[in-house]
């Protein structure tokens, strides 16, 4: 049973709590269809629309007048040099909504506030330990008021909701953190969705962190997106996400793809579990074994500071760990692309991208057809962004991306 939140307002609740917002909660379905392919393709003509998706020119004309008007399309400098008027294409507008997103991970906390487009307005972070809800309560009580600040007081009614990434099931980790088992226990009856949107006066939205992370790839990744991609994120245990024709597959527990638990041969030619190999975690541990102090690994994702030998035969292990993880994959389900990307910086991920095709090409592939390897775009906040991305999907985006029509 969960229990439910008190329902006396602590005295900084008040100060926390925003109002609904003006616009409408859920928007059309054409006119998610319009926000989510100006989100895929960029700024479009009202032409383009049309062409896109199969509306009538008046149809696209009322819908994009609509959202214009409500602030969340802005107007671009017109095409001019063709036959007829000029065009005016229609981009997203930065300042239409704003969202939040709370990372909640095992060694740190991150709080962040997105506008429209995805980009990040303010951040704030804490490390810990371990995991606890009222540490969680207590972080979101003090930093929201300061990460809302970066907002003018009338455009707060525009902050659509909050999203939640987090590992699933806390308590069952407890041997891998160290944590006490009586304070992870705590987990298991405390609604932290519900705390949060009593606290907050928003909705509050949950999912898995590197789940989370896939999604963040989806909707806010740059360059070529493919349809089909299996994602690995590096945490403190790796995890990760897969997206079948443009659609984040989430699962019926929504810990679909949750990769940590495959079976791969380790370097003695027993079989265990890919978090045992390729996690930041199995670094840290080699790291204090060699005398090394793993603390920036958790405090400083663009900056690690670790001896060479250390992490390269870490890299090599994580590298084979995926290899054959990605080989059992590639034999279930047919898909061209594999992203990995993580809490790290940007030259060890493009290191293990390298490290895990070579692995991946050295297996036997009779059979497969092997994927592409190549790095995520988001990197160290993709959680946090992804989190953010769950209430501004909801909200307004298509469910399905891949309903979307080709350009």
């Amino acid at each position: 049973m969960k229990q439910e939140p008190e329902t006396a307002e602590r005295p900084a609740a008040a100060a926390l709590r925003l109002r609904g917002s003006n616009q409408s909660g859920m928007r059309a379905h054409n006119e998610r269809l319009v926000l989510s392919l100006v989100r895929r393709e960029g700024a479009l003509a009202k032409s383009d629309i049309a062409r896109i998706t199969g509306l009538s020119a008046q149809t696209v004309s009322v819908i994009m007048r609509g959202l214009e008007a409500d602030g969340l399309l802005m107007r671009r400098d017109p095409i001019r040099g063709r036959i007829g008027q000029p065009s005016v294409p229609m981009a997203l507008a930065p300042d239409g909504a704003w969202f939040l997103g709370l990372k909640i991970g095992r060694r740190s906390l991150e709080l962040t506030l997105i506008d429209f487009v995805g980009t990040p307005v303010a951040s704030r972070r804490r490390t810990y330990p371990y995991p606890t809800p009222d540490a969680v309560m207590a972080f979101v009580t003090e930093t929201l008021p300061a990460v809302l600040a970066h907002l003018p007081p009338e455009r707060l009614d525009r902050v659509g909701g909050m999203g939640i990434a987090m590992p699933f099931q806390l308590w069952n980790w407890v041997q891998h953190v160290g944590a006490p088992q009586s304070e992870m226990d705590a987990w298991r009856h405390r609604d932290i969705q519900s705390e949060l949107a009593a606290l907050t006066g928003m909705p509050v939205h949950v999912q898995n962190d590197a789940t989370a992370a896939c999604g963040a790839e989806l909707v806010f990744g740059s360059g070529d997106r493919p349809k089909d991609f299996l994602y690995f994120y590096f945490a403190y245990f790796i995890g990760g996400g897969l997206v079948l024709n443009g659609h984040l597959f989430t699962g019926r527990t929504g810990n679909a793809a949750g990769v940590g638990p495959m079976p791969v041969p380790g370097r003695d030619g027993q079989m265990q579990r890919l978090l045992n190999v390729a996690s930041i975690s199995v670094l840290a541990e080699s790291m204090a074994a060699a005398g090394e102090d793993p603390s920036t690994l958790w405090e400083t994702p663009d900056r690690w500071q670790v001896g060479a030998a250390v992490l390269s035969d870490w890299l090599d292990g994580a590298a084979a760990g995926l290899a054959s993880a990605i080989l059992s994959a590639a034999a279930l389900v047919e898909m061209d692309t594999v992203m990995i990307d993580g809490w790290m910086p940007r030259a060890i991920r493009a290191e293990i991208v390298r490290r895990t095709d070579a692995a991946l090409h050295r297996l036997d592939l009779s059979g497969i057809d092997p994927p592409q390897i190549r790095e995520g775009t988001v990197g160290a906040q993709a959680r946090a962004l992804g989190a953010a991305a769950i209430p501004l999907s909801h909200r307004y985006l298509l469910e399905a991306w891949g309903a979307l029509p080709e350009a």
